[in-house]
C-alpha cells in the first residue's frame, strides 16, 4: 500500500471520529472496506488510540449518557456495548447499575410510555413490566418501582 493510501485510510478514520465517537471495533469494521491489509489498520489504530483521538472509554461513557438520556437501562446498555467491542472490564468501570440515577431513568421512560396513571390491572402491569425490562432494567427494579 502506496503512501498516498495510508494517508487517505488515516483521513477517512479521522473523518469518521469527528463525525462521532467511535469504538476500536467500529472503526475497524467501516475501514476494512479499502483495500488496506488488517496490518495496516491495526497500525493506524493503535497511533490514533495513542493520539487519543480515539478511546473507547470515552466512547463507552459518551454511549452509556446518550442511551440513558433515551431511556435505556443498564443490562440494554450493557448488551449493546459489547455488541460493539467495549471489554466487559471497562463497561463494569462505567456502568454502575446499583445508582440511583436508574431510578429516576426507569420512572421518566415509565411516565413518557405510559403517562403518568398507574397500571389497569394485572395485564397492563405486565404489559408495563415487559416493556421496561425490554428497555434493560432489571425485574427488581421494575417491581420495586411500579409497585409504589
Amino acid at each position: 500500500m502506496s503512501d498516498f493510501d495510508i494517508y487517505s485510510l488515516e483521513q477517512t478514520a479521522l473523518r469518521l471520529l469527528v463525525k462521532r465517537e467511535h469504538s476500536r471495533w467500529e472503526l475497524r469494521q467501516k475501514l476494512k472496506t479499502g483495500k488496506a491489509s488488517p496490518g495496516q489498520i491495526e497500525q493506524l489504530l493503535d497511533e490514533l488510540a495513542e493520539q487519543d483521538a480515539q478511546s473507547d472509554r470515552r466512547y463507552a461513557q459518551e454511549y452509556i449518557d446518550f442511551r440513558r438520556r433515551r431511556g435505556f437501562g443498564p443490562a440494554r446498555i450493557r448488551l449493546e456495548l459489547s455488541e460493539r467491542g467495549i471489554t466487559p472490564e471497562l463497561v463494569d468501570e462505567l456502568l454502575d447499575p446499583d445508582d440511583e440515577q436508574w431510578d429516576q431513568v426507569l420512572l421518566a421512560t415509565a411516565k413518557s410510555k405510559f403517562g403518568g396513571n398507574p397500571p389497569q390491572g394485572f395485564r397492563d402491569w405486565a404489559r408495563r413490566a415487559r416493556f421496561l425490562e425490554y428497555r434493560g432494567f432489571s425485574p427488581d427494579t421494575i417491581c420495586r418501582l411500579l409497585s409504589k
